[in-house]
């Protein structure tokens, strides 16, 4: 039977309201406003990250052609142009990226048990940055280049879900190394990352920690070599080494043992040498591992496809942050109702279907039912996807 509400509607069901109403009150986001509170500032760009809208000006055509909607929609003003350019301009953006914090770690405890790729039974993130492009004349403090401007996100994903767990926005000119200082470290879990990382110092607060790390090695590394371990050359293994630094101020920066694994990729020919501070795990298993790392660049071409973190709607330093933040809470509360509603289908095809069903009222079951595996995009289809779980 139709619940007479939107799927707009019932899909922020989903999106608990008690936690926003605190980060609101954190910054005092709603202060002296009588109309068009924080809450219909998100609602409205959320629906613009699900439907694919390329403006403000787009945004609030779209609304106004569903003016009757709105309110079963949540939204409980038509909103100007003016107006919602003034809220991406002047309303805290932490606000939404503490929200977003509320969301992932709900989507963190749905997705516990996925399988990550990896038969271990720790927590496995994948850590890489990626630089967004702006316009030169639009964006002329986001300094990266002479001719060029530009942000870098910083993403750290957990592969259980492929759930960013970590998100820090900062200038395209910082070195990708600097976000080791700031990034949470779990006892026991791993951390994978390029060798953009490597840093001794910095990952040696992982051992200190109780964390480990699996990264490769650079070329012109000088080493001492302490004992080698027998290898299973069939699975591509080289070398298992016990090494330790003999340079002053690496020695200085990492005072322990390091595990040195050489390994060929058999699908590729490639000679791929990794360093990690864990000494339990098969080699293979750390080359596995170091695979999976793909999981990251594979979110991050997602996102750009899939969400709108290319085109701004905002040029200040607080409008870009809250269209980013905006983007991730999207991007996890479709995660959290593609599992909550036990949905089979890919991500990709679940926002295809929600960017023209959105507004309709219909149950929300039945706008996925007739949607199966055999509905799946090819994979020999150049397609990008997640949540193949």
């Amino acid at each position: 039977m139709n619940s007479g509400r939107t799927i707009f509607a019932q899909l922020l069901d989903f999106a608990p309201q008690p936690p926003f109403r605190q980060c609101v009150q954190r910054y005092g986001g709603d202060y002296r406003r009588r109309s068009f509170s924080c809450w219909d500032q998100f609602l409205c760009l959320v629906f613009a990250q699900w439907t694919g809208r390329q403006s403000l000006r787009d945004i609030v055509a779209c609304l106004r052609s569903h003016a009757c909607e709105l309110y079963h929609m949540g939204i409980r003003g038509l909103p100007a142009r003016s107006t919602l350019a003034e809220a991406n301009e002047s309303r805290d953006w932490r606000i939404y990226s503490d929200y977003a914090q509320v969301l992932i770690a709900e989507a963190r405890a749905l997705y516990a048990d996925a399988d990550p790729g990896v038969d271990l039974a720790q927590s496995v993130y994948a850590l890489d940055a990626r630089v967004i492009d702006l316009c030169l004349g639009l964006f002329p403090w986001a300094h990266y280049k002479t001719t060029q401007r530009a942000i870098k996100l910083h993403t750290l994903l957990d592969l259980r879900g492929s759930i960013p767990t970590f998100i820090h926005i900062t200038p395209a000119q910082l070195h990708d190394v600097n976000i080791l200082d700031q990034l949470p470290i779990e006892p026991g879990a791993f951390y994978v990352m390029d060798r953009g990382y490597l840093d001794f110092a910095r990952l040696y607060r992982f051992t200190r920690h109780g964390a480990f790390f699996v990264t490769r090695a650079k070329k012109n590394m000088c080493f001492r070599r302490l004992a080698s371990a027998a290898v299973d050359k069939s699975a591509g293994v080289i070398c298992d080494q016990t090494i330790v630094a003999v340079w002053f101020y690496t020695l200085q920066g990492y005072p322990e043992r390091l595990r040195r694994i050489r390994f060929v990729d058999p699908e590729t020919g490639k000679r791929l040498t990794f360093l990690t501070n864990n000494f339990l795990l098969p080699a293979a298993t750390v080359a596995q591992l170091y695979r999976r790392r793909w999981a990251v660049e594979l979110f991050f071409k997602w996102i750009k496809q899939h969400l709108r973190i290319q085109a701004f709607y905002g040029t200040s330093p607080n409008a870009v942050k809250t269209q980013v933040w905006t983007a991730v809470c999207a991007y996890v509360l479709a995660a959290i109702v593609r599992k909550r509603l036990h949905l089979t289908i890919s991500l990709y095809t679940m926002l295809q279907i929600l960017s023209v069903a959105i507004v309709k009222k219909m149950l929300i079951s039945r706008a996925f039912a007739h949607f199966g595996e055999s509905n799946e995009p090819s994979q020999n289809r150049n397609q990008l996807s997640l949540f193949e779980l």
